[in-house]
């Protein structure tokens, strides 16, 4: 009975959607969406277009033996830099991994005025030699170390000095090759949702490292306040659309061979194609962190 129940309802969907096409078809959703072909580069449509700020996001793991001393020296020589007019340079903040990745450093930078910038700091700090020993002492306090370089979407909020005590949440996603646009588009709609607890700090997509990973930045009391405001956001009209076409997996895989299996019994003779509506992530990490006492995030 259940067997044939599942034909007739398949059965039933796809003669229907033959004759008269449902926009409540539950099939709808496996069918991939049309997106208009891209006319630009995705940085040109959509950084920000009055400034021509460029990020560095740096993750530095640490050996666990060396935090306390790693930290030292950071917020020894990472605010000379911030603060010396010198360098077109900003610190955005500096944080620990509380929960994620243990003995983790994050840094973001801001460079104002893009890669001539970056380069400007580069050979400038070169030829500093505290930071030139400051390296020399980092260098054996590391385990690894990763670079990206980012641009920040233009929907998003400028990441400005706060006053604390906050946690912040760094959200890293990768997407799917050429969804960087459809990304952004859900995302100029959804970031309206979560504006009422100025919990938007920023959001970023990279250029040079790691290629269509996108990350949002997000600051809260505590992990209370965290889970309060994710809840709440449910509750507003729109945003679990927006989160249903950015979500991670849309149908699973069986269903998908429940369908084939289903075609193949009852309908051997036809050619039966199946799109689906292919999701945007590939894979998706949060970072809880803690700003060290320097950070202009706090």
């Amino acid at each position: 009975m259940r067997f044939r129940f599942l034909y007739l309802l398949f059965h039933r969907t796809l003669t229907s959607s033959d004759n008269r096409p449902r926009e409540d078809s539950w099939l709808k959703s496996l069918f991939v969406r049309k997106v208009d072909p891209r006319k630009d580069a995705h940085s040109n449509l959509l950084a920000k277009k009055e400034t021509s700020s460029l990020y560095k996001l740096q993750f530095h793991s640490v050996k666990p033996e060396y935090l306390e001393a790693y930290n030292k020296i950071c917020q020894e020589v990472l605010p000379k830099i911030h603060e010396d007019k010198h360098y077109p340079c900003t610190l955005v903040g500096t944080w620990n991994t509380w929960y994620g990745e243990q003995d983790q450093a994050v840094h973001l930078w801001r460079y104002e005025g893009g890669y001539p910038a970056l380069t400007e700091v580069m050979n400038k700090l070169r030829e500093n030699q505290e930071f030139v020993e400051f390296r020399k002492a980092r260098s054996n306090m590391l385990l690894s170390r990763k670079n990206q370089l980012l641009l920040e979407f233009s929907f998003w909020n400028e990441p400005v000095p706060r006053s604390g005590p906050n946690i912040y949440e760094l959200r890293s996603y990768q997407l799917r090759p050429g969804t960087m646009i459809e990304w952004g588009n859900y995302w100029a709609r959804a970031i309206r949702f979560r504006q009422d607890s100025s919990e938007a700090v920023g959001g970023f997509f990279s250029q040079i490292g790691q290629l269509y990973m996108v990350h949002h930045l997000w600051a809260y009391k505590n992990l209370q306040t965290r889970e309060d405001i994710r809840n709440a956001v449910w509750h507003k009209h729109g945003w679990e659309e927006l989160v249903y076409y950015t979500g991670n997996i849309l149908i699973s895989i069986k269903h998908f061979f429940l369908l084939i299996l289903l075609v193949y019994i009852f309908h051997p003779e036809a050619n039966i194609y199946i799109f689906f509506n292919v999701p945007l992530i590939q894979e998706m990490e949060s970072r809880i962190m803690i700003p060290l006492k320097t950070s202009p995030l706090q």
